[in-house]
């Protein structure tokens, strides 16, 4: 974790695979979003890199641990950005970090991160093999 100082100087690492707004729907009774909320939009977007991945239905296996370096407050947009760690003949282990740029914010904060693990299925809920990785 970085100091206030150096958070200039970290940037999110993979590709943005989710961005949307924290809304009101999402805080608890102090104004802050709850952990639970951010979690669920990080395996969402872990979800949304492993089907594109996969090139179709995929389904969670584990999520790691989440730390949360930041409090996120309502407004504030965040922005999930996803890495591909592993990839097997099945599965796909995914690195998520979660970053928030607040409305009266100039910088964008890492928020979060976590591993997610995936593994590709077919149409009857059966384990397949991951298509050939392009490039």
């Amino acid at each position: 974790m970085g100091t206030d100082e150096n958070d200039h100087l970290l940037r999110p690492e993979g590709e943005l695979s989710l961005q949307l707004p924290a809304g009101h729907d999402a805080v608890n009774m102090f104004g802050d979003v709850y952990g639970g909320w951010v979690s669920s939009q990080a395996v969402l977007a872990s979800e949304i890199r492993a089907g594109q991945e996969a090139q179709g239905r995929i389904a969670t296996v584990s999520v790691g641990r989440m730390t949360f370096m930041s409090p996120v407050l309502q407004g504030t947009i965040l922005s999930f950005y996803t890495r591909v760690l592993e990839r097997g003949h099945s599965s796909l282990r995914i690195e998520v970090e979660c970053w928030g740029l607040c409305p009266d914010g100039k910088v964008p904060r890492k928020v979060t991160a976590c591993e997610c693990v995936q593994v590709a299925i077919d149409a009857d809920g059966h384990i397949r093999r991951l298509p050939p990785a392009e490039g």
